[in-house]
């Protein structure tokens, strides 16, 4: 679709996140499943409640604009979830298994947070202030869930994972 208005972006900018939660939402349960440290399964569980608020924020904003809700399928976004599904399908000590998940959790964090802020601004600049603060909300939960990660990897998982190293590897490391 040409993006000829900053209203253009933003719809564009809106679909782009519709269709990513959309696809987060499919992947998420995947990811818990998939996740042997008992935190990082609740995290992926809790965040798909949290993503299915989202989704119902953008609802009310489309609603709000009058245009149909929709995903546009971002190619970043598909990206992001087929490099999920590769985390998913490694053969690896759980360990190291769970810290490729929080990798793979941390970079849609990441594109969840920089697609909510470029939404979120857009509205901003277009008057849509409640749609903003709708965005603002899921910006924060998105930074939320990274922060969560970030803890979860050097707390839980990386530990574990460090403790299972070859012994080897660790001399090595420490020269």
């Amino acid at each position: 679709m040409p993006q000829s208005s900053l209203h253009d972006l933003y719809v564009d900018a809106l679909r782009d996140l519709y269709h990513a939660e959309g696809q987060l939402a499919k992947v998420l349960p995947r990811l818990a499943k998939a996740a042997d440290a008992r935190e990082l399964r609740a995290a992926f569980e809790d965040h798909l409640a949290v993503t299915r608020a989202q989704v119902a924020r953008l609802d009310q904003i489309f609603a709000e604009l009058g245009v149909k809700a929709t995903g546009h399928k971002s190619p970043l976004a598909a990206g992001l979830v087929a490099a999920a599904r590769e985390a998913l399908a490694r053969t690896a000590p759980p360990p190291v298994r769970d810290a490729a998940l929080i990798g793979a959790g941390q970079r849609v964090a990441h594109f969840g947070m920089a697609e909510y802020e470029c939404a979120r601004t857009y509205a901003r600049l277009l008057g849509h202030e409640e749609a903003a603060e709708l965005l603002q909300e899921c910006l924060d939960e998105e930074a939320e869930a990274d922060v969560l990660l970030t803890e979860l990897a050097q707390t839980v998982v990386l530990v574990e994972a460090e403790d299972k190293e070859p012994a080897t590897r660790k001399k090595a490391a420490k020269r």
